[in-house]
């Protein structure tokens, strides 16, 4: 849990609202085109938890992910 913590401090690279991310049934995510080809991701259960930190698994970028508490009710499919 530290690195979580570590990795919450890092700057980030943009803010992005959930309302323009994609959600992908495959990752059971929502995503966004990182500069470095892959995608951004972060998970209904992370938002939930109050998490606001897309990572990209294949850099070292972080984006901001803005939404509000009725967000979560009207852009994450049910079952997840």
């Amino acid at each position: 849990r530290a690195s979580l913590s570590c990795r919450n401090e890092m700057s980030s690279y943009d803010e992005v609202d959930l309302e323009d991310m994609e959600w992908n049934p495959e990752l059971g995510a929502f995503t966004f085109q990182c500069p470095c080809g892959d995608v951004f991701q972060i998970t209904p259960t992370e938002l939930r938890a109050g998490e606001e930190i897309a990572h990209c698994p294949s850099c070292s970028l972080v984006v901001t992910v803005v939404y509000e508490d009725e967000d979560l009710t009207t852009l994450i499919p049910d079952g997840f």
